[in-house]
């Protein structure tokens, strides 16, 4: 099949950018022919809160890119449809995470329906975790344009109800990335990251937003049960949020010699030390939908601690893989503390290694092309 992707994508960084990659070259592993239109301008730089949106390093092989996209441009948006429509796709997959692209990527959609090609919006998320009213009117522009959707978490399929009548939508969660190589030793990568080979430490991975959690986590390192087995936690990603909010916690709870910060966007080949180096991978959210740090997680066989929001439970088993808690640092200290004191990691690990097989790219496209299938190609706006 001829199928195009809409989304970020090299020269641009991110976990949707990874996902839409790595969905095209499973695609063309199976035989189909995928070409990418990504974005010029993705955010205007007033509206990024990092240091820089691209990434280093050369484009991925075997990927078609086009940067055609500026989300402030509707040129750009007519010129990309009519591009798309003469290249005549079986369909065409919109990856969709905030209302800010709605307008860009709606208008593109209602072209290219108008011409009965089918328009798959992919959701990683449809409602934000910052929202207002102009957000949901926005999300539902988009929508009204889309023959098929398929979402990441059982959450967001529910959430659709309120943006569509459409019964032409399926979940399936986030596969696995095989992206960021192979693991390493434990005692290798944490040579390579310089930290002690011998201490008890945790990961929190990702850009550092308000929704994310990390205060939760700060605030369950500052327990008595977590201090007398001396855990220490590795903040790997980018501060998208004021540091100081985070490093007064730190202050607080005299935390100082216990985190080890890395205040950068971790860069492809880097992600497996950290990984590696860990004992156990934190999300500990206030909201969430899905994450893709699960499934790097997953890779590299790492047992979870999640909170209970979103869908971050549908594909943590609680007491298998790892840890599903409430919202409350003490709960979260106690998993923690559980974890160590009872040597949990040997028999995590192994249900990870066992669980992970649930979540691979092919079962992932039989329900993309199920969705496709069950477009009405003849439906036109």
């Amino acid at each position: 099949m001829n199928i195009l992707s809409i989304g970020p994508a090299y020269p641009l960084r991110g976990g949707i950018a990874d996902f839409n990659e790595t969905l095209a070259l499973s695609l063309q592993d199976q035989g189909h022919n995928v070409h990418l239109y990504s974005y010029y301008l993705q955010y205007p730089k007033l509206l990024f809160p990092g240091k820089t949106q691209f990434r280093e390093g050369t484009k991925p092989p075997k990927l078609t890119i086009n940067n055609t996209i500026s989300s402030l441009n509707p040129i750009s948006w007519y010129k990309t449809a009519k591009k798309i429509i003469t290249e005549k796709p079986d369909f065409v997959i919109i990856h969709f995470w905030m209302p800010f692209f709605a307008p860009a990527l709606g208008t593109i959609a209602k072209k290219i329906k108008q011409k009965n090609i089918p328009v798959i919006l992919l959701c990683h998320n449809v409602v934000p975790h910052e929202s207002s009213k102009f957000d949901f009117l926005l999300t539902k522009y988009i929508t009204k344009h889309c023959s098929g959707f398929l979402t990441l978490a059982k959450s967001v399929l529910e959430d659709l109800k309120y943006f569509t009548p459409s019964q032409n939508k399926q979940f399936t969660p986030h596969p696995i990335y095989d992206i960021f190589g192979e693991k390493t030793s434990k005692s290798d990568a944490r040579k390579i990251l310089g930290i002690d080979l011998n201490k008890k430490y945790i990961l929190f991975f990702g850009m550092v937003r308000k929704y994310k959690g990390l205060d939760l986590l700060l605030e369950a390192m500052a327990e008595s049960n977590l201090k007398q087995i001396d855990v220490n936690l590795i903040v790997a990603g980018e501060f998208y949020d004021d540091p100081d909010t985070y490093l007064q916690l730190i202050k607080k709870y005299n935390l100082e010699s216990r985190v080890i910060i890395h205040n950068k966007f971790i860069n492809t080949d880097f992600v497996k030390y950290y990984f590696s180096a860990v004992d156990l991978v934190t999300q500990t959210y206030h909201t969430a939908t899905q994450s893709g740090i699960s499934q790097i997680a997953y890779s590299f066989d790492k047992p979870m601690l999640v909170t209970n929001v979103g869908g971050l439970s549908e594909i943590v088993p609680n007491e298998k893989v790892g840890y599903v808690v409430e919202k409350d640092p003490k709960q979260i200290a106690n998993a923690i503390h559980d974890f160590y004191i009872n040597n949990k990691e040997e028999f995590f690990t192994m249900n990870v290694s066992i669980e992970k097989k649930k979540f691979q790219w092919e079962a992932f496209i039989i329900k993309l092309l199920e969705v496709v299938r069950n477009t009405d190609k003849k439906q036109t706006l």
